[in-house]
């Protein structure tokens, strides 16, 4: 049972083709080439107002030098995006519940945030590890603690996709097992467990595109603070 329910984390194949490279391409097929004429279809429209809206809610708070950071940010939201709400389609593989992608997401642009801080900003960068009016005794302490967290931030943004968006499909799995197991000798239990996997489902789509949102305001306050 415990093997059932964690297989649907292995990457599968159908005639030979693993599904995660169909995965990590199909967010990019439903986001059309924005064209220069006048009049646009409906998805472009669409796309259009979302890195707009996006845009403008990111990096508002950011400084000029920030913005550079534009493009590979929108990117990335569309790219995780995507991914999320494709794993919860039938018979698909969501790649962002493997904790190896979500790190080497996570940990590369996180290091340039870093990197970025100590080439512009070095003794700004360097403040953040012993705040003013630290007491003699406690700085140490403090700065051992200022260096943990400084480290575990690109496990606490990989992690939190994963754990989020694994712990989702298995209560997805779970409720709709049971739906499956009481079918026949109960249809009644069976038609209320239907209704919670509707309502676990929505909720889902929610959790997938919040959490790929989180992720990247993560990403940014880290880009704040060392521009």
């Amino acid at each position: 049972m415990t093997m059932n329910l964690f297989s649907q984390f292995a990457s599968p194949s159908l005639l030979g083709i693993p599904l995660i490279l169909i995965a990590f391409l199909v967010p990019w097929f439903l986001f059309p080439t924005p064209c220069n004429r006048w009049t646009t279809n409906r998805l472009v429209t669409i796309q259009t107002w979302f890195v707009k809206t996006f845009t403008k809610q990111i990096f508002l708070p950011l400084n000029f030098p920030g913005h550079k950071w534009a493009l590979i940010l929108t990117s990335l939201m569309i790219f995780l995006l995507g991914m999320n709400l494709l794993g919860l389609l039938p018979y698909t593989f969501t790649p962002t519940t493997q904790l190896s992608l979500n790190l080497g997401l996570a940990i590369p642009l996180w290091l340039a945030t870093v990197a970025i801080g100590f080439r512009n900003q070095l003794t700004a960068s360097l403040g953040h590890f012993l705040p003013e009016g630290t007491p003699t005794l406690l700085i140490p302490i403090l700065i051992i603690i200022e260096t943990i967290s400084l480290f575990i931030r690109p496990m606490a943004l990989g992690v939190r996709l994963t754990a989020n968006l694994t712990a989702g499909h298995l209560l997805i799995q779970l409720i709709s097992t049971a739906t499956m197991a009481l079918l026949f000798s109960n249809p009644i239990v069976s038609s209320l467990t239907f209704a919670t996997l509707l309502l676990l489902t929505m909720l889902e789509i929610a959790v997938a595109m919040i959490q790929a949102y989180v992720f990247v305001l993560l990403l940014s306050l880290y880009l704040q603070e060392n521009t």
